[in-house]
């Protein structure tokens, strides 16, 4: 195995040159300011100490550098998946934070050990089980869970810990008075700062500048708000969290969320910049690349990381053009953690969630909303019920439900697929739908039909079904049914089943089935049952070429007919 294969980021560097490095160093450089404070923002956010959040964005960092395949994906702690760690953690953990932090370590290692268990695998396709809508509603809701989570820091109060809106809401009313005036000023002016810089001047590093400010503020003026406190120097020697069966088992639902959601929020942002530079991204190899950096953060005392949307922004229109900007990035943090970290002791917590409700407030898709209420209102429904399921009963379940959904709904209109009656457009061999082209016409005595959909289980008696009444509905008495296979890419043992018990009822009323189009895949099938013996030759590859034949035939049987009777005339 060449060396560049295992490590991409060698492959991208050779024939590198000068200019192209500069600006790789440039963008690590710019994605580091950006990335510390974010990653102790979202270290608070998961439960954990904001030093936690700077160990997720160290050696997980640059491992992904190494063996990722997106030259611009920006990989650490994010939004979503800190919500997630937060939602699996808390309930095992308690009050106890030497334990929570081992918790989220070993759910980063779980996490990990999925992604490289699912790219070794070659099981990048499984990202489809979480289709746009779901995702959708589901990150627009995380993203109210996430904001409304930051009413504590906010408002300076304490606040119990929970993922459902409502119990937020309505415990943060009752400690309204009791709010820490100084806290919500910082933290709303914080805001409004952020806000601003990201309109008047979106290339200078806004959360380092609001970062600094607060702890300046802080420091100087001796404000009585929650502060990070003190910040441990130095980066944790590797170590294995405790493997207790019963914990795994209990986290082990949660981790295979964070691996599918954080993999499919990095490979759709990693392949969205990949289409703008020409270059293309594996998503096997994506998934190895980001379950490694997942495992490093688990043994460097991190939680689960994955690629960002925001950062890898940042990474990109800084000039990333292959992975040593993230490598450049990975070393900038851990240089910060052995001699930068007393500067973040006065750092108020009310800056850090502000940071948090700065960055997600993008996360909530009113645009695919009204985009999806124009173009699909089925899509639409789905995000609705992905948004309110994860609202109302929680954030694992919301996304489960989602899934669940997706899958009945794509069940339910498969099994009832879309059919096309056929007719000939004039003067052609073509033949279209009679609903869209009411001049195609039909021939006598012959139903030509299209099913758009494979053939499965669920639908296989549909076809059957489908047939009988076509030919019930005949104006004449029907001879032949013509099957434009084309749209069937597939069809299971059920369904084959039970086209080889049509073609049988049909032949019994001397009626003749003929299949057009017929694929590979769903000849194999016919062949294992000895349904494609019985239909040689009257399987065609347009349905055109089975309607000459059945025309030519009655025209030769006419003729024939003609002869006979010239003859007994005479």
């Amino acid at each position: 195995m060449r060396i560049d294969s295992l490590f991409p980021l060698i492959g991208q560097l050779r024939g590198a040159d000068r200019a192209l490095i500069g600006r790789d160093v440039s963008a690590g450089l710019t994605t580091a300011v950006m990335l510390v404070p974010q990653a102790m923002a979202y270290a608070l956010l998961a439960g954990l100490e904001p030093v936690v959040g700077l160990y997720a964005a160290t050696v997980p960092v640059i491992v992904y550098a190494l063996l990722g395949t997106s030259r611009e994906l920006a990989v650490g702690p994010v939004a979503m998946v800190s919500l997630l760690t937060a939602t699996a953690v808390a309930p095992l953990a308690g009050d106890d934070p030497v334990a929570y932090a081992a918790l989220a370590a070993l759910l980063a290692l779980l996490a990990g050990g999925l992604q490289i268990a699912m790219g070794l695998l070659r099981l990048g396709a499984l990202v489809k089980l979480l289709s746009r809508p779901v995702l959708a509603g589901f990150t627009s809701a995380a993203a109210l869970i996430i904001g409304l989570s930051q009413l504590k820091h906010i408002l300076g109060v304490s606040i119990p810990r929970s993922h459902h809106v409502h119990t937020i809401v309505l415990e943060a009313a009752q400690r309204i008075g009791e709010a820490n005036a100084t806290a919500v000023v910082l933290g709303l002016g914080t805001l409004a700062v952020l806000a601003a810089l990201k309109r008047v001047a979106p290339r200078v590093p806004r959360f380092l500048l609001v970062v600094a400010g607060g702890t300046l503020a802080t420091w100087g003026l001796s404000l009585d708000i929650a502060i990070v406190g003190a910040v441990p120097a130095g980066l944790p020697a590797p170590s294995l969290p405790a493997l207790d069966t019963d914990t795994i088992l209990a986290l082990l639902p949660a981790a295979l969320t964070i691996a599918l959601v954080g993999f499919m929020e990095s490979i759709v942002v990693a392949r969205s910049y990949a289409r703008r530079s020409g270059n293309a991204v594996d998503a096997d190899r994506e998934l190895l690349a980001l379950g490694g950096a997942a495992v490093a953060a688990g043994l460097f005392g991190g939680y689960p990381v994955t690629g960002g949307f925001s950062r890898t922004a940042v990474n990109a229109q800084a000039g990333a053009r292959t992975g040593l900007a993230g490598l450049i990035t990975g070393v900038v943090v851990v240089v910060t953690l052995l001699v930068l970290t007393p500067l973040f002791h006065f750092l108020p917590k009310t800056v850090l969630a502000a940071i948090i409700l700065s960055a997600v407030l993008g996360l909530i898709e009113l645009h695919e909303a009204k985009h999806l209420w124009k173009t699909c209102r089925s899509d639409l429904a789905l995000m609705a019920v992905t948004f309110a399921a994860t609202l109302l009963i929680g954030i694992e379940p919301g996304i489960l439900v989602g899934v669940g959904a997706s899958v009945a709904w794509f069940i339910w209109k498969n099994a009832t697929p879309h059919v096309a009656v056929l007719g000939r457009l004039p003067g052609t061999t073509v033949y279209r739908n009679i609903e869209r082209y009411p001049d195609a016409a039909q021939h006598r005595g012959i139903v030509a039909l299209r099913i758009d959909a494979p053939l499965f289980f669920a639908n296989s008696l549909f076809l059957g079904q489908t047939v009988e009444r076509l030919i019930d509905e005949a104006p004449q008495p029907v001879r032949h049914v013509v099957l434009d296979a084309k749209g069937i890419g597939s069809i299971d043992s059920s369904a084959v089943a039970s086209l080889g018990e049509l073609e049988a009822s049909l032949h019994a009323r001397d009626i003749t089935l003929w299949m057009a189009g017929v694929r590979g895949p769903v000849r194999d099938m016919m062949a294992g049952t000895g349904l494609l013996d019985r239909m040689q030759g009257r399987l065609v590859e347009r349905a055109h070429q089975a309607i000459d034949r059945i025309e030519s035939n009655r025209v030769s049987m006419l003729s024939t007919s003609t002869v006979g009777a010239s003859a007994c005339a005479s």
